[in-house]
């Protein structure tokens, strides 16, 4: 057995846990460019470091900070032929999710007995759905637009700010409707406000139905005793008059569900104030009594479009109440959840939390805390807005500072995006690349927990996930990966200079220059040397001073994408 990867992926894990030193102090023209690339952006494209120094850094960044004003009509042409990218909510539940209902309902009826024989029923109904109106089409295209905008948009900085975004306010495709939910939430909750006002974005998501289902908030409902039944015109005379009136009103006192707490509890600890800002378990109880009754609609309800965010004054907790010290009178309605959710985007709490979180993703895993009181500073002073908020992060010494060049990991999301990027690869089939950060581990929508996933090297730093790493890179680069297609020996011809042998020294170090815009560590170096050696004799049974050709550039393209030189940030 070839032990080789797994050693070769040890030394990797070994390198990037035991971090680089510089004794730089203060980053070149060059250094300044490739920073800026890796951070604000999934890396940089072949040429891209020297456009960028030649036409400014600074100049670059603001263009960056002011993505609608960067034309991207190829990436969105791109898009719009993706046919779920367009439709709304209720659409999508009544093309991809209606179908799947009826076959679960009319395999319940036909099955004789048993589970498993009507799980054969729903299956043979399945497969009589056309393959354009399958459940897997809505996330299989949610997926390919993400990995598309990524690698080939020009408004990189925007979408570094859409995956952060998308983190903070995790929403997992897994739990049930939630799958059909998240094209509308990234497309008209997420990305229409990344670089507007925190509380706006905030509210968006408090109203997404996707959130909503997701933390369980469109069932939560008042106790019985605390709920405006009787007071018909209060929500929109539902039930009139008479016995009949009465009987409804009984029927709906009766009707199971309770306070749920999982929204109220992960807005504060997760989206807002952090699980140390101070407040107790009754706040919790108490904000998820002022958001009883933000809901979702259905189609039956006459409410509007399904699938839509609702406000029900029936379910809502119409008693008395305190959070945070702030007090509610009796008898209000969605203007209470409206208000906590003000002054929950508003707290000094929040300005921390959110600063800390900016300066992790985009400065170092744990950033000085003088950095992270003046971003927070910057939110408070802005009320909350985030396009100066992301301005302070990158305006600030501690982001130019060497001691930040090449520190952070990336997720498996940046790496396999930069990989791409980084030979120029042009994508006609995302599939692959969606296949291999489910293998690295980040399978996009697929972070169960509302934590979102890590911005913090360590959780993604182990051997199984750095072996998944390699073999896509080698696989990437070897053009092994249907529909997604790079050319590693046209660049490495525009490498070596006209006369100079392509031997592999001249080879490694050239690619090294193109792939990580620096250069190897002697270690990495020795390896990759010492790799190619090695596969030549075991393949072509020759000395080790046979002479280098073409054909073992897309390993040395591989292994460097693979070397921790290029897996730092």
């Amino acid at each position: 057995m070839n032990h080789a990867p797994k050693l070769l992926a040890g030394l990797i894990a070994l390198a990037l846990l035991t971090g680089i030193t510089t004794s730089d102090s203060k980053l070149n023209d060059r250094q300044r460019a490739l920073h800026a690339l890796n951070r604000l952006a999934f890396g940089p494209r072949p040429g891209e470091v020297d456009a960028v120094m030649k036409d400014g850094v600074d100049r670059w960044i603001e263009r960056q900070l002011h993505p609608e004003g960067i034309p991207d009509r190829a990436v969105e042409a791109r898009i719009a032929a993706l046919p779920t990218m367009t439709l709304s909510n209720a659409q999508i539940v009544k093309t991809y999710y209606e179908p799947v209902l009826m076959a679960r309902k009319k395999a319940n009826a036909e099955g004789k007995s048993g589970d498993l024989e009507k799980e054969e029923v729903r299956r043979e109904l399945m497969r009589d759905i056309p393959m354009n109106q399958r459940p897997q089409v809505v996330m299989n295209e949610l997926v390919a637009q993400r990995i598309l905008r990524a690698a080939e948009s020009d408004r990189q900085l925007n979408e570094v700010m859409v995956d952060f975004w998308m983190n903070h306010f995790n929403i997992f495709s897994g739990k049930g409707l939630d799958r059909f939910l998240l094209t509308s939430y990234e497309r008209d909750v997420i990305r229409p406000h990344i670089w507007g006002r925190f509380e706006d974005l905030l509210m968006a998501t408090a109203k997404s139905p996707a959130m909503l289902f997701y933390l369980d908030n469109a069932r939560s409902m008042a106790a019985p005793e605390n709920r405006p039944v009787m007071q018909q015109r209060g929500f929109g005379g539902r039930f009139g008059f008479g016995r009949r009136a009465m009987m409804q009103r009984a029927q709906f006192q009766g009707k199971e569900g309770g306070l749920n707490e999982n929204y109220a509890r992960e807005i504060m600890e997760l989206h807002t104030l952090g699980v140390d800002a101070g407040y107790t378990q009754k706040d919790v109880t108490e904000l998820a009594r002022v958001l009883t009754g933000w809901s979702i609609s259905r189609e039956r309800d006459g409410s509007g479009e399904g699938a839509a965010f609702v406000f029900r004054p029936q379910m809502h907790d119409a008693g008395a109440k305190i959070v945070l010290g702030i007090r509610f009178a009796p008898g209000g309605g969605i203007e209470e959840g409206e208000r906590m959710i003000h002054v929950l985007a508003h707290q000094p709490a929040t300005a921390h939390r959110i600063a800390l979180k900016l300066c992790q993703r985009l400065v170092a895993d744990e950033p000085p805390p003088a950095l992270v009181d003046r971003v927070a500073k910057k939110f408070l002073m802005t009320d909350g807005d985030l396009r100066q908020t992301v301005r302070a992060v990158i305006e600030s010494p501690e982001f130019w500072d060497p001691a930040s060049y090449r520190a952070k990991v990336k997720s498996p999301f940046e790496y396999t995006i930069s990989a791409v990027r980084a030979v120029n690869a042009q994508i006609t089939d995302p599939a692959p690349i969606a296949r291999a950060l489910q293998q690295i581990g980040e399978p996009l929508y697929g972070a169960q927990p509302p934590t979102g996933y890590s911005d913090k090297a360590d959780v993604w730093i182990n051997t199984g996930a750095l072996m998944n790493r390699l073999n896509f890179a080698l696989s990437l680069a070897s053009n092994k990966l249907p529909g997604v297609h790079g050319d590693v020996v046209a660049l490495m011809q525009a490498l070596i200079p006209a006369g100079q042998a392509a031997d592999a020294s001249h080879s490694v170090e050239a690619l090294a220059l193109a792939l990580t815009g620096g250069n190897l560590t002697q270690e990495t170096r020795n390896t990759i040397k010492s790799r190619i050696v090695e596969s030549r004799i075991v393949d072509r049974k020759v000395p080790s001073v046979d002479p280098w050709d073409n054909t073992q550039l897309p390993t040395v393209a591989g292994l460097i994408l693979g070397s921790p030189e290029f897996q730092r940030q």
